[in-house]
């Protein structure tokens, strides 16, 4: 019998407390999420490694690192609406429904959203919602946002969805614009436009659905 809570701490002391991360909500968030209720039963002795993990169809759970230092830079709160782009099978929407105060949960993908919807409801998660759209279009009939998450490597942060930050909002992402390393970066609206920071890790993190760079024409 696997004892999934002992795994559970043991990502969070190794994986994400020694990786700057210091954050105590956030923290918290990670150690009462079940993350192998989140991959499919075959995968879920696999929840727990310190890498992306395949969740089909080309997509996956984030590295528990990776999100957790995405989301101490982003700082969601008690008093946001946090929305989280590509949530797959909702493991991000979870930590974000402890964190912040209502989460919209966007999936492009029919299957994932049905099963993203059936664990937060298993978990008794009643504060994050899961709604179908094309990913790079955000979800507006919410916005705007306090904190956005694209959960995944993007090539660059469509319009549409920076347009949905809220005054004050952080947009956090991996920012991948070619075949090389990503980078984790933030972005914030302040006095009406959204600005990058400081690019603050690299990681390997796969690009999200619908976010890769289109090639363009050679003459």
């Amino acid at each position: 019998m696997i004892d999934y809570a002992a795994i559970r701490l043991n990502m969070v002391d190794s994986q994400i407390r020694t990786n700057k991360v210091t954050n105590a909500e956030i923290i918290a968030a990670f150690e009462s999420v079940p993350r192998e209720a989140f991959v499919p039963e075959r995968l879920a002795a696999s929840a727990y490694v310190d890498e992306d993990v395949a969740l089909g169809n080309g997509r996956y759970l984030m590295e528990p690192m990776i999100l957790a230092r995405l989301l101490q830079e982003a700082r969601p709160g008690p008093a946001d609406v946090a929305l989280d782009v590509g949530c797959g099978t909702g493991y991000a929407t979870a930590i974000l429904a402890k964190l912040a105060a209502t989460v919209v949960a966007l999936e492009s993908d029919p299957e994932l959203a049905a099963a993203a919807t059936k664990v937060l409801a298993d978990l008794g998660i009643d504060n994050a919602v899961v709604v179908e759209g094309p990913l790079p279009d955000g979800w507006p009939a919410q916005a705007p946002y306090g904190v956005i998450l694209l959960n995944g490597a993007v090539s660059e942060v469509p319009e549409a969805i920076r347009g949905q930050l809220a005054e004050g909002g952080r947009l956090a992402t991996v920012l991948r614009p070619d075949s090389g390393p990503g980078q984790g970066i933030l972005m914030r609206r302040s006095g009406g436009t959204v600005a990058a920071g400081r690019a603050f890790f690299d990681a390997a993190t796969p690009v999200l659905t619908g976010f890769a760079r289109v090639a363009g024409f050679v003459f």
